[in-house]
């Protein structure tokens, strides 16, 4: 089963002799529990497409389909709602909110949905992450390796249909790069998390099932390294995504006015640690 579909997808910026294609008519699919690498240099249009498919940028033609929804009809409210409950978004900067623990802002996305939180699971993923003895600390007590993990957490939290990584490696050294590729793995393999990860790291590419070269705009390369395995079935005690509490008469923000004030967040604090960086 194909958990996303592109096809003849087109992004373009400009008009006339400025025009310029940053995704030249794209096509491919990519099977449920796939870990997808997408390769290219910078400015082929890789991470242009990786925005497109997790509902931050819109096509200008084209159709993105996502466990069976064609999102690339979407309005942003519509985008917002997707963006929370089907894609697991990591950056190169990990964008965590400042005031929030190591445990609230891998909840971040379950609370902004109103779900109760399933303990055990959170248990289970904190653990994982390497981060049991850190479930208290802020992110400015983390490493910029730790910091990653927790913006992992928060991707998988919601069990989403895809996790989407951009250069998640980017911003760290090899020792915390490695471990965040594994990371990924372990995801891939014991969550069965479809994943597509951008990166211009060659050895860290050859990891994925499979591996997707872009340049200037275009596939130029699609190659199949290994299978991906088949979904186990799930044991009677595997944690389940929690029902979305019933909404009660108490005044309260909507879904877009709270994911709003997250973007705004998220763009302010990626804005500052790409200050910091640039110094």
């Amino acid at each position: 089963m194909n958990i996303l579909e592109i096809s003849h997808l087109i992004k373009t910026y400009g008009k006339g002799d400025n025009l310029v294609k940053a995704v030249d008519d794209v096509s491919f699919s990519v099977p449920e529990g796939q870990f997808l690498a997408i390769v290219g240099a910078s400015g082929s249009g890789k991470s242009t497409l990786l925005h497109m498919i997790g509902g931050v940028d819109n096509p200008t033609k084209g159709d993105i389909i996502i466990d069976g929804e064609n999102i690339s009809k979407y309005n942003s409210d519509k985008l917002a709602v997707f963006r929370r409950e089907k894609v697991g978004i990591i950056y190169q900067f990990y964008n965590l909110i400042p005031v929030l623990n190591v445990s609230e802002n891998i909840t971040l996305p379950c609370d902004l949905g109103n779900k109760k939180v399933d303990q055990e699971y959170l248990k289970d993923l904190i653990e994982t992450l390497g981060l049991t003895d850190r479930v208290k600390n802020l992110p400015n007590q983390l490493s910029g390796g730790q910091q990653q993990r927790v913006a992992i957490g928060r991707a998988l939290f919601n069990h989403p249909k895809i996790i989407l990584a951009d250069e998640p490696t980017g911003n760290l050294d090899k020792k915390s790069s490695d471990e965040i590729v594994n990371l990924l793995k372990t995801a891939n393999q014991k969550y069965h998390q479809t994943v597509i990860l951008v990166t211009h790291d060659a050895n860290i590419a050859a990891q994925a099932d499979r591996i997707i070269t872009f340049e200037d705009g275009k596939i130029i390369s699609d190659k199949l390294q290994h299978e991906a395995p088949a979904p186990a079935p799930a044991p009677a005690s595997a944690p389940t995504p929690a029902p979305a509490a019933k909404p009660t008469d108490a005044a309260k923000p909507t879904d877009a006015e709270e994911i709003a004030e997250l973007e705004e967040i998220e763009r302010e604090v990626e804005a500052e640690n790409e200050s910091s960086n640039a110094t």
